[in-house]
């Protein structure tokens, strides 16, 4: 029987909302269980599908966890990006974008974990996770190329920039990420991947616990230090009828 295009669309859109509905029972198990503990078993159980159903839609652990990493990257990426776009200044961008990506990762603690955390044993990233990974560092990658072009990278950052002094095992490292994320003199390139790390490692301290009786809550400790990583970084100051 020749199914029509009406058919067609309903049995998409059913497949679709199951998906939906697989991956966030998911995520509540990776709150609950973490993700070393998800199992194909237990989503089917809560959502009351046979497991030979759920295989049809997620063939295996490992293809559910790509799906959710992928969606976590994809929306932490978008959350960055949107930031970015709300600011005309680059330090504007900058400290906009690392401040929305704190602020996901504090709604979306378990996800952001699973991306930043601890690997999950047993499981291998395939490609199709590298491009929403890398959405992130390119959007901050291109506030720099910005700053660049506006000639708004000052002090230290501005000198080493000039003098090109970096350790030679370190260049060609840095062509390989700059032709992934986009070119950006290797000196500002190195300070912007710090600067990134730092917030990344920072988040995760936070969300396990490591500030707490100390750096808890953590607000005026993560903007100081964001504003001084966009310091390191050499990102100019906003002038002060703008931005």
């Amino acid at each position: 029987m020749t199914q029509t295009p009406a058919h067609r669309g309903a049995r998409q859109r059913a497949r679709a909302e199951i998906t939906l509905e697989i991956k966030d029972a998911a995520r509540r198990q990776l709150a609950v269980q973490g993700a070393q503990a998800l199992s194909l078993r237990a989503v089917a159980r809560e959502l009351g599908m046979v497991s030979s159903a759920l295989y049809r839609y997620f063939p295996s652990r490992d293809d559910l966890l790509t799906a959710l990493i992928i969606d976590a990257y994809n929306s932490l990426g978008e959350a960055a990006e949107t930031a970015v776009l709300r600011h005309e200044h680059p330090r504007a961008q900058w400290v906009g974008a690392c401040h929305a990506v704190r602020e996901w990762a504090r709604r979306n603690p378990h996800e952001y974990l699973l991306v930043y955390g601890s690997p999950v044993p047993g499981y291998h990233a395939p490609q199709d996770t590298i491009g929403p990974a890398g959405r992130v560092p390119r959007a901050l990658v291109a506030v720099l190329r910005t700053a660049v072009a506006r000639d708004e990278i000052t002090g230290d950052a501005k000198e080493e920039l000039e003098a090109h002094d970096l350790p030679a095992a370190l260049l060609p490292q840095l062509d390989i990420v700059a032709a992934a994320l986009g070119e950006v003199p290797a000196p500002l390139l190195a300070r912007g991947l710090a600067a990134l790390t730092q917030l990344f490692g920072m988040i995760g301290f936070e969300l396990t616990g490591q500030f707490t009786k100390s750096l808890d809550p953590a607000d005026a400790f993560v903007s100081h230090t964001i504003e001084r990583m966009a310091d390191f970084v050499g990102l100019a100051p906003p002038c002060r009828n703008g931005e």
